[in-house]
């Protein structure tokens, strides 16, 4: 265990041994499974903050796995066990899972995600019976279904109890334009496990068949498909941009990060072009470090200006988004 990490775990006061351990494994799936993400939140998130946002982000990317790995029955019985294991544990019964121990733990250190997750779970079993998309407006139904809640678990975490007015419309734009950059980014991956998730109308209009796309066909029309969506999620990212503004302080970094590294994957895929059709676009490195530390940064000289001289505040950052 990394000394800046059993810090996080001591700033947090999760301080027994085995929910220290509980917390670290989380921290390792969500480093395996979104390093620029977790990079991020590793930089830009205070140490008391870290860990359960941490173990919220990987109860989603679990109860994602859940949600598409294997046959439908097989799925919904295994997400139905998860779920009433995490209800029992809200109730004040023994957790038993370990991935879902960090959970709970969170849920009784910030009460108001108890909210956030108790929808998530009614939302969630909405996933399991996906079948694409007809149209443009049930992939709005969807989002509205099961993205938003999903992305409201650490939303929610991170605004706390007072939720700003027009939070979670915010919240519903920005979404909207990462799922969109995400089903662009990985429709080979998702073809190659029989999802595409672009509504069929979308194709139709640029007569582009599933066939075209599952053989990475570099034609015009594949071509002005993947532009059109990439198109139109840039634009939903860029009207969400706002949503940074309305967390608080100490959340601002990581939405801003957040919403840079999107632009800066959705530039990587625009760039990409039909070699999409054959695998993901990364963000460049060199960028993404650039505007994680200028972040930082920024974090730095606020928390610098914000309990400077006369202004009666106590530690210097206790309101940024920053590490110290």
């Amino acid at each position: 265990m990394g000394l800046w990490w059993g810090r996080a775990l001591d700033a947090a006061r999760i301080d027994a041994a085995e929910l220290r351990a509980d917390y670290t494994r989380q921290r390792r799936i969500v480093a395996r499974y979104r390093p620029s993400g977790y990079l991020a939140t590793r930089l830009l998130v205070r140490p008391e903050h870290l860990p359960h946002l941490l173990a919220v982000t990987a109860f989603m990317h679990l109860s994602d796995t859940l949600l598409d790995s294997g046959p439908r029955p097989e799925r919904a019985a295994a997400f139905a066990r998860w779920a009433t294991q995490v209800r029992e544990g809200m109730a004040g019964g023994t957790v038993e899972h370990p991935d879902l121990r960090a959970l709970v733990h969170t849920m009784t250190v910030h009460p108001p995600l108890r909210t956030y997750v108790t929808d998530f779970l009614a939302a969630a079993p909405a996933d399991l019976d996906f079948a694409g998309f007809a149209t443009e407006a049930d992939y709005q139904s969807y989002v509205d279904a099961y993205v938003l809640p999903a992305f409201m678990l650490i939303a929610g975490l991170l605004t706390g109890e007072d939720t700003p007015a027009g939070y979670r419309e915010a919240c519903r734009t920005y979404i909207d334009g990462s799922q969109r950059l995400d089903f662009a980014n990985d429709l080979a991956e998702d073809l190659a496990e029989g999802r595409l998730n672009l509504p069929q109308e979308t194709l139709d209009a640029y007569a582009v068949t599933r066939a075209d796309l599952e053989s990475a066909r570099d034609t015009p029309g594949t071509r002005a498909l993947l532009a059109h969506v990439l198109g139109r999620a840039r634009q939903s990212l860029a009207a969400g941009r706002p949503l940074a503004d309305l967390v608080p302080p100490e959340g601002r970094p990581l939405f801003r990060a957040m919403i840079g590294i999107e632009d800066l994957t959705a530039e990587a895929a625009q760039a990409k072009g039909a070699a999409l059709l054959r695998g993901p676009a990364r963000p460049p490195l060199p960028s993404t470090l650039k505007l994680l530390f200028s972040e930082r940064a920024r974090a730095k000289r606020s928390a610098v200006t914000t309990t400077g001289p006369g202004t009666g505040a106590g530690t210097a950052g206790s309101r940024s988004g920053a590490r110290p």
